[in-house]
């Protein structure tokens, strides 16, 4: 399934949380399926950190004609976030003085993130979304996004994600950061400014997203008698080429610093407060072998969450096994959104009292 990417474009400024402004916005979608005349057919996906618009690409096997989210049967809609070079407006981006942000990028917030999504839906007449799913940092873009407007989503589906960016995951982005910030060819104004920088923050991005266990099995040595040529090396080495090949390092280090302000309670009195806001039925879904965002965080959601149940995935692939661990995925989204309830595998939560 190929659809083109649509772009819905403002000439107007657009106000971040931070007091700054993004010239002449650019939000990047696809839509796949047909919209009904009730309008009451859609399901929002919001990606990941490097994910794109087609979620029929990273996610196959989940959205497609008759697969789970059904576009037979829903009006899919899949938006670029804000700050990610597949076409939304990133970093790279022209100013309307014709030149590019590069590092003059302004701070962009799952919060802006969520508003600009917002006015993708109205500008498209949306005024129902039938299911809001969001995974990893889109997860925290649907968070947000239902704070500020629960009342537009039936439910929501949020997927190994969390209410605010953790010590330990800043660590990891810090880490990925110095990493691009040590390439010299991140200070000049060049596309391929920070490629070798992005190379080395890929590698140790992988290692918050699998775990030690996973490694220890798929990259272990035969021990043959090499003293250098480490099968882990060379994976780290490809993974991290792979990856600057499709990505560019100004917008990897603006969405992680948008990821480390990731806090739903800033400003609304706190997290159990701003979650209270969301009104919806929420299924959370967490991976018992996350180690980037644990099962804790999405326990929280669930508990905290007026209306939520949890589901946790069981997996050796850490923090990736949304993306791997697909017949999980499938059983769990079938059951609430295809209403093919299995009960014995969601959790009703009990509700803590603050």
């Amino acid at each position: 399934m190929k659809n083109n990417v649509e772009k819905w474009i403002t000439e107007e400024d657009f106000l971040l949380e931070s007091g700054e402004k993004l010239e002449d916005l650019i939000v990047a979608y696809q839509t796949f399926g047909t919209l009904n005349p009730q309008k009451d057919n859609v399901v929002w996906i919001c990606h990941a950190l490097s994910g794109d618009t087609n979620p029929t690409q990273w996610w196959e096997g989940i959205v497609g004609p008759g697969l789970v989210i059904d576009t037979k049967r829903y009006f899919v809609v899949c938006a670029n976030n804000l700050a990610s070079p597949y076409g939304s407006t990133h970093p790279l981006s022209f100013k309307r003085n014709k030149e590019r942000y590069f590092r003059s990028f302004p701070l962009v917030t799952t919060r802006d993130t969520a508003r600009a999504f917002d006015l993708l839906r109205i500008s498209l007449g949306i005024s129902k979304i039938k299911h809001l799913v969001g995974t990893s940092y889109g997860g925290q873009i649907a968070l947000e996004w239902n704070i500020l407007n629960s009342n537009v989503f039936e439910s929501s589906i949020l997927i190994a994600t969390n209410a605010q960016h953790s010590p330990h995951g800043i660590a990891f982005n810090e880490s990925q950061r110095l990493a691009i910030e040590s390439d010299g060819s991140f200070y000049r104004k060049s596309l391929l400014g920070g490629k070798t920088g992005l190379v080395a923050a890929r590698s140790i991005a992988l290692l918050s997203y699998r775990t030690a266990a996973l490694y220890n099995q798929t990259q272990q040595e035969n021990f043959n008698g090499e003293l250098s040529k480490f099968k882990a090396s060379s994976y780290q080495q490809y993974q991290g080429v792979k990856f600057a090949l499709r990505f560019d390092a100004f917008s990897y280090h603006a969405i992680t610093k948008s990821m480390d302000a990731h806090n739903v309670g800033r400003n609304r009195g706190g997290l159990h407060r701003a979650l209270g806001v969301i009104q919806n039925p929420c299924l959370v879904i967490g991976v018992n072998s996350d180690g980037l965002f644990p099962k804790e965080e999405q326990e929280f959601l669930a508990e905290q969450i007026p209306n939520a149940q949890l589901g946790i995935i069981d997996s050796p692939y850490g923090h990736d096994g949304f993306l791997i661990e697909k017949e999980q995925i499938i059983e769990y989204l079938d059951d609430y959104i295809n209403n093919n309830f299995n009960r014995n595998k969601i959790t009703k939560f009990k509700k803590v009292a603050v």
